[in-house]
């Protein structure tokens, strides 16, 4: 009998072993990502809301041939629902260089709250895929082209003023350091104060004009400030832009 009680316990703690090893296992297993599978809890799917975000403002760069790795698939976005929702909270992606808001422009590239939202609902419910009938058309994607300044912009640096009145349509970068932020304004000669343009961790990489959505008259003795002595931002009249709508005085004036 003791032979054969022995026999038993051996076995039982050979079976216990067992199973603590394959919990072990399973544990591991569900910790690593690409085993477990996320619970979905929002109703937002990449096929009928976030692929159509992606199209408008991502794939321009991010599609294959293209300058950085390619996010126009579930496939190849999934991976990243995370690190998308975390950069396009910070303001990094898409790379527009501006806090949105401060300013009115007519090719501003950043989110509007409601698709920020939409991808963090997203994000946070497990990233679904949805369904293969709401993906849209692939969109035509056009080469970027490289932006070139021109000798008849009016380039300021540090605390300027006006020396004749400018019909004013955009503001462009010219010599500014990666990662520099400042605010741009505009003070008119009646003492108010016009917002134009918040720099906010600028990239050279991704330079390009910042256009007006109205062009505005800025009067002679109007005097451009924020913009650092060792930093440099072209004024683009409406003539140097092309710009074809009415001008109109500036408004929204801050005291």
């Amino acid at each position: 009998m003791t032979g054969g009680l022995l026999t038993a316990i051996f076995h039982d703690d050979t079976r216990s072993r067992l199973i603590s090893v394959k919990l072990f296992l399973l544990l591991i297993l569900v910790s690593i990502p690409g085993f477990a599978h996320d619970i979905v809890t929002t109703k937002i799917t990449f096929n009928r809301e976030i692929i159509r975000i992606f199209n408008t403002h991502c794939v321009s760069c991010h599609h294959s041939g293209g300058i950085v790795f390619s996010l126009t698939t579930y496939q190849e976005v999934r991976p990243w629902a995370k690190a998308i929702e975390e950069e396009v909270l910070q303001r990094r992606m898409p790379p527009w260089g501006a806090v949105k808001g401060f300013g009115n422009f007519r090719n501003d590239q950043g989110l509007t709250m409601e698709q920020l939202e939409l991808i963090v609902d997203w994000a946070e419910g497990g990233a679904p895929e949805g369904e293969q009938k709401d993906v849209p058309a692939s969109p035509t994607i056009n080469p970027v082209s490289n932006p070139i300044h021109s000798a008849n912009e009016l380039v300021v640096s540090g605390e300027t003023k006006l020396a004749a009145s400018i019909r004013l349509d955009g503001l462009w970068p010219k010599r500014v350091a990666d990662n520099t932020s400042f605010k741009v304004t505009a003070e008119l000669p009646d003492g108010a104060i016009f917002p134009l343009l918040w720099l906010y961790g600028y990239k050279k990489q991704f330079d390009h004009p910042f256009l007006l959505r109205t062009l505005i008259v800025l009067p002679v003795g109007s005097i451009i400030h924020g913009i650092p002595a060792d930093a440099s931002v072209a004024l683009l009249s409406a003539s140097r832009a092309g710009h074809q709508s009415g001008a109109r005085e500036p408004d929204n004036h801050q005291h």
